[in-house]
């Protein structure tokens, strides 16, 4: 019996942490408020001098469309440089802007 107690507080633990774990990442919804397809939308924590990978891959934003965004990089940081491209031929250029995206429920880019 104290061996099945054992891997049961055991396997509460791992849930735990497991849920933990998950809770780092940064969550909000991206909204497109300009007249132009948003085409790349990138992230970096403030201080890292490099861009990650662009969080949309092959998808795009449309003028008044909205994205949920999920930023699952494992970091313990809430500040965040992000840096916006529109469509080849748009009137916009990129955008850069840094926010403290663990207080962030939403973000519009606008024109």
């Amino acid at each position: 019996m104290t061996k099945f107690r054992f891997a049961l507080a055991a396997l509460a633990a791992l849930l735990c942490l497991a849920g933990a774990a998950s809770a780092d990442d940064l969550t909000f919804t991206l909204k497109n408020g300009t007249k132009s397809v948003l085409t790349n939308f990138y992230t970096s924590p403030v201080g890292v001098n490099n861009w990650e990978d662009d969080v949309f891959g092959k998808q795009v934003l449309n003028p008044g469309e909205s994205m949920d965004i999920t930023i699952g990089d494992g970091r313990t940081v809430c500040k965040y440089d992000m840096k916006f491209e529109f469509e080849e031929g748009s009137s916009l250029d990129t955008t850069t802007d840094t926010q403290n995206l663990c207080e962030l429920g939403s973000y519009t880019i606008h024109e």
